[in-house]
C-alpha cells in the first residue's frame, strides 16, 4: 500500500462520493478509484459499499480508515519536523480564524503573507472559538487566530494585538453628547450583541455585567456587526464594536463613534497552537507578518490599538 492510495481513500470516506473526492484531490476519478480497488484488494476486504448514495464505509472500513489517518498524519509529521529543522518557511499550513476576527484582520495581511512567504499553501477556514481549539487540539488545523485567553493546558497562546471596544451610538441616543465613554455609562442600557456563540458576545456581556443586553420586547439571533448598526441607527439601542471593525464603517456614521476613557477595555487576539514546535517557521512567519502589517497600517500613538511589542509582552 502506498500514502497516495491511503489519502484518496480518505477523500471518498469524507466526501462519500469518488467524483467529488477525485476533483478534492486534483487527479481524475478513474485515477483514484483504481488506486482505491488496489488497496481493497491488497487487503482483502472491502472499504465502501458502493450501492448507497453517499457512499458509505463498510464495518472493516471505518476500522481501516481511522488507522490511515494516523499513518497519513504521521508521514506529514515527518516533513514537518524536516522542514522545522530547516527552517524551511513553506508546506500546507491549515489556520482557523473567529467570525470577528476574519473580515477585518484577513485581508489586512494575507496578500502580503502569500506574497512573501509563495512556498506556503494556506487553508483558511472561519470557525467559533470552541471549534477551532478543538481542531487544534485534533491536528487538524495547525494554528487558529482567536480571542484569548482561553486557558487551555496543551495549547499556546501567541499574543498578536489587543483590539479596544469602541461604542457606536447614533445621534438620539442618550449617550450622544458624552465625548468618551466609560463603562459604567453602560449599565442599565440596552445595548445589542451578537447571537451566542460569538466570543465578543460574552465580552461585551462580562464588560457591562448584564445578563439580558437587549431592550424589552424584542429577540434577535444575528451573527453581523452591519445588522447591530442599522437596528442602533433605527433607535432600538447602541453596540459595541471591535476597533478593527470601526475603519470600515461608512464616513457619514464615524461621528457616532466613541472611544473609551483610558484605560480602554479590549479584547486579546492571539495565534493559537499547540506545544508540539511542528510547523514553527510558519506560525512565527504568520505571527510577524500580522504584527507588522498592523504596526504599518494603524496609527498606534491614537491609542486605538496596541500590539505586544509596544506593551514588552
Amino acid at each position: 500500500m502506498t500514502l497516495t492510495q491511503l489519502q484518496y481513500t480518505l477523500a471518498v470516506a469524507e466526501y462519500g462520493n469518488f467524483t467529488l473526492a477525485a476533483e478534492k484531490s486534483f487527479v481524475t476519478q478513474p485515477t483514484l478509484s483504481m488506486q482505491v480497488q488496489k488497496l481493497e484488494d491488497e487487503l482483502g476486504v472491502k472499504l465502501f459499499n458502493r450501492n448507497t448514495k453517499p457512499i458509505a464505509l463498510t464495518e472493516i472500513g471505518s476500522k481501516i480508515i481511522e488507522q490511515a489517518k494516523i499513518v497519513v498524519e504521521e508521514a506529514t509529521r515527518m516533513k514537518d519536523i524536516v522542514a522545522t529543522e530547516k527552517g524551511v518557511v513553506g508546506g500546507a499550513f491549515k489556520l482557523g480564524i473567529i467570525p470577528t476576527v476574519m473580515p477585518t484582520l484577513l485581508p489586512m495581511f494575507l496578500k502580503i503573507f502569500v506574497k512573501k512567504y509563495p512556498k506556503v499553501d494556506l487553508k483558511i477556514e472561519e470557525l467559533n472559538t470552541a471549534a477551532i481549539i478543538e481542531k487544534v487540539s485534533t491536528g487538524k488545523l495547525d494554528a487558529g487566530i482567536a480571542a484569548t485567553p482561553i486557558n487551555v493546558s496543551h495549547i499556546v497562546e501567541r499574543p498578536l494585538y489587543y483590539e479596544p471596544f469602541v461604542g457606536y451610538i447614533p445621534q438620539e441616543h442618550n449617550l450622544s453628547k458624552l465625548e468618551q465613554l466609560t463603562i459604567e455609562d453602560l449599565e442599565m442600557l440596552p445595548v445589542l450583541v451578537l447571537e451566542d456563540g460569538h466570543c465578543f458576545r460574552e465580552h461585551v456581556l462580562n464588560l457591562c455585567q448584564m445578563k439580558n443586553s437587549l431592550a424589552p420586547g424584542f429577540d434577535i439571533k444575528s451573527g453581523s456587526f452591519e445588522t447591530l448598526i442599522h437596528l442602533a441607527d433605527e433607535g432600538l439601542g447602541m453596540t459595541l464594536l471591535p476597533y478593527l471593525h470601526t475603519l470600515h464603517i461608512d464616513r457619514d456614521k464615524k461621528s457616532n463613534l466613541r472611544f473609551f476613557k483610558a484605560p480602554e477595555p479590549a479584547r486579546e487576539i492571539s495565534l493559537i497552537h499547540t506545544k508540539s514546535q511542528l510547523k514553527m517557521p510558519v506560525i512565527e512567519a504568520l505571527s510577524d507578518s500580522i504584527e507588522g502589517v498592523l504596526r504599518g497600517a494603524i496609527r498606534f500613538d491614537d491609542i486605538k490599538i496596541i500590539t505586544p511589542a509596544k506593551q514588552g509582552v
